[in-house]
């Protein structure tokens, strides 16, 4: 039997249409990256080979014809300079940038909740200790540190694993506030009280009676990591630091596309629209996503819904 609560947030998601719009372009995205071989295939291209033909060398490598060279053959036209298909370029860079994102996202989340949920239900040295390394990490300017790691790191590692990892260690602190904050004001509830009173070790406590009342928070600032790293990816990758060609992401197309803009608008317009639409569909998802988990919500939806309450009228009898 299913839970009626997860029924009621399930269809407090659904009644929301930027939900399910945002859901459904989501959907089609990781299709799109999952099937990004498939559909290459089906076109005929690669991200990788080179079509020199395709491209005007006298005028700097622009492609040849409209739109940046689309064709039956390009269904996006090529790259500037090197005549690589864009439209599997963009499909690989889609696999990338997502990867990343959602890579990051589960270190912060895992090692956020962690270090939160010892400083809430810990001792007071413990939640000072903890407290005052969050804080240091916040102040740190994480886009310095990630160059700095990145650039000391050997070039023969793995740059989308080396970019979840950096973005995945310097940037927990948020989440681990807000699973501090939220774990000081459980542990005063008077079941948690109950089961520590009653011998149960911390961690037990915390495993049957914290961590589940911590879903819905983290769930929601999860869903919000997501697009704030694809940002984070993609800044990385257009400072030069991040993915290296020929390996394929949003970020580093971006990067190679500013000197493209006034002779090829397309590449340029392409991997920011994507980025553009990914980032607004996981905000859109986010939102809403906390809109359904408060609690709260149900009882401001309900507030003057029922159509057949009037005011009394005059002289009628209470």
């Amino acid at each position: 039997m299913s839970d009626p609560q997860e029924s009621g947030v399930w269809r407090r998601l659904r009644a929301r249409p930027s939900a399910v719009v945002a859901a459904a372009v989501l959907a089609v995205l990781a299709l799109l990256a999952l099937g990004a071989p498939l559909l290459s295939a089906l076109e005929g291209q690669d991200p990788t080979t080179y079509h020199d033909s395709l491209i005007d060398s006298a005028r700097g490598g622009v492609p040849l014809g409209g739109f940046g060279g689309i064709s039956g053959d390009h269904w996006l036209g090529v790259e500037p300079g090197t005549g690589r298909d864009l439209f599997s370029r963009l499909l690989h860079g889609a696999r990338v940038s997502l990867l990343v994102a959602l890579g990051a996202t589960v270190i912060q989340v895992l090692i956020g909740v962690t270090v939160g949920l010892a400083a809430g239900f810990g001792g007071r040295l413990l939640d000072t200790v903890l407290s005052r390394f969050t804080d240091v990490l916040l102040a740190l300017p994480m886009l310095v540190f990630a160059v700095a790691l990145t650039a000391v790191v050997p070039a023969d590692f793995p740059r989308p694993l080396l970019l979840v990892i950096v973005i995945g260690l310097l940037n927990w602190g948020g989440t681990s506030r807000i699973v501090r904050a939220q774990t000081l004001s459980l542990k005063q509830l008077d079941h948690v009280a109950a089961a520590r009173l009653g011998g149960s070790r911390p961690f037990r406590v915390a495993r049957r009676e914290l961590l589940p009342a911590l879903a819905a928070p983290v769930i929601t600032h999860a869903a919000i990591l997501v697009p704030a790293n694809i940002v984070v990816e993609a800044s990385l990758s257009f400072l030069g630091i991040g993915v290296k060609p020929p390996t394929s992401s949003w970020g580093q197309m971006l990067s190679t596309a500013t000197t493209w803009f006034r002779a090829d608008p397309m590449y340029v317009l392409l991997p920011a629209a994507c980025l553009l639409v990914t980032v607004l569909a996981f905000t859109a998802l986010g939102d809403a996503v906390r809109g359904a988990l408060d609690p709260r919500e149900r009882s401001r939806l309900r507030v003057g819904t029922r159509g057949g309450s009037r005011a009394p009228r005059t002289g009628a009898v209470a």
